[in-house]
């Protein structure tokens, strides 16, 4: 893995292309988030003392963000980058021993979530949304990017993200939380978000437009989530939709999130996506690169079955009795 000399770079693209053959579709949606690797030691490429949200806890481990395409035939993962803590950036001979090149500088990860999302939309993905948790969502470069494309978005943000109220109280500050805690009981309405284990997946959804639209009529949204239980738990989204969506679409795009953890649970289950023994740069994107083109192949057996089980014909009762 780190030592052959193959382009692990090219290997994604035409692994993105595998899947865009397999998956597009026009209503499809782009999802960018990171995973965790937990490892021992200090030489692997980008390993440090961070939070990791497979461990739920700051670990000793390595961060890749990633971005997944999930359509109507299924879900598969079409970039990787491994992120590189300012620690390592820093540290140039380090940087050497675990072969990272020397032209790679430190990233934010929503900067590299930017470069991936630019570069799938640049090679022509079928995109109706892009999606991404908080941590992409806060970040403003992102947004406008996608803004400036007339890409529509449904990004998380968290509750105290600040904002403009706009209207004639246009510099004043608020947030999420606060415009939320002046909807009425009358603006929620229960849709659901997917289909889960036990069913629809149903919530609260309200939403208000922002007072103001985009070159094209391209419309903003505060989009709330709240859990029907009793603690009544909220989720915020910043939303770039087209002219007309409604709560309901809304609300499906934004449930559509989790494709991305079933992808990650798929790939490190049965495909061994956190099994990479390899310590340098390039043994790190090989690794991923073959994980991911095992789920490619997958997700294409699965949307050929979808495909052929939706072309058959519903069949019908004969019209004669059936003899005894």
């Amino acid at each position: 893995m780190g030592r052959s000399h193959w382009d692990a770079d090219r290997l994604r693209d035409e692994v993105r292309d595998y899947v865009v053959e397999a998956l597009g579709d026009e209503d499809g949606v782009l999802i960018v988030d990171e995973t965790g690797f937990v490892k021992k030691g200090d030489r692997s490429a980008g390993v440090a003392r961070q939070y990791s949200g497979t461990a739920g806890r700051i670990e000793n481990s390595q961060v890749g963000v990633f971005l997944a395409y999930a359509s109507r035939y299924g879900q598969a993962l079409v970039d990787r980058r491994l992120y590189l803590p300012e620690s390592w950036t820093r540290d140039r001979a380090r940087c050497a021993r675990a072969s990272i090149p020397e032209m790679v500088e430190f990233a934010t990860k929503p900067k590299m979530a930017r470069a991936m999302v630019e570069a799938a939309l640049d090679a022509g993905v079928p995109c109706a949304y892009v999606l991404g948790d908080a941590v992409y969502g806060a970040d403003s470069s992102l947004r406008r990017m996608l803004e400036a494309r007339e890409q529509p978005y449904v990004l998380a943000v968290r509750g105290a993200h600040f904002m403009r109220r706009g209207g004639d109280r246009l510099f004043e500050e608020t947030s999420p939380e606060e415009l939320a805690s002046e909807f009425e009981p009358d603006d929620w309405a229960c849709h659901a978000a997917g289909e889960g284990a036990k069913g629809p997946r149903l919530y609260d959804w309200a939403g208000i437009r922002r007072p103001w639209t985009s070159k094209g009529g391209f419309e903003h949204w505060l989009l709330v989530r709240r859990k029907r239980s009793t603690s009544g738990e909220k989720a915020y989204y910043l939303v770039f939709a087209p002219p007309g969506s409604s709560l309901a679409e809304l609300a499906a795009v934004a449930g559509l999130r989790w494709a991305i953890e079933e992808c990650f649970e798929r790939a490190k289950d049965d495909l061994g996506l956190d099994h990479c023994e390899a310590r340098s740069w390039h043994g790190w994107h090989r690794h991923m690169n073959l994980c991911m083109a095992a789920l490619a192949f997958l997700s294409k057996l699965s949307a050929d079955l979808r495909r052929s089980a939706w072309s058959k014909p519903n069949e019908t009762s004969p019209k004669e009795p059936i003899a005894a």
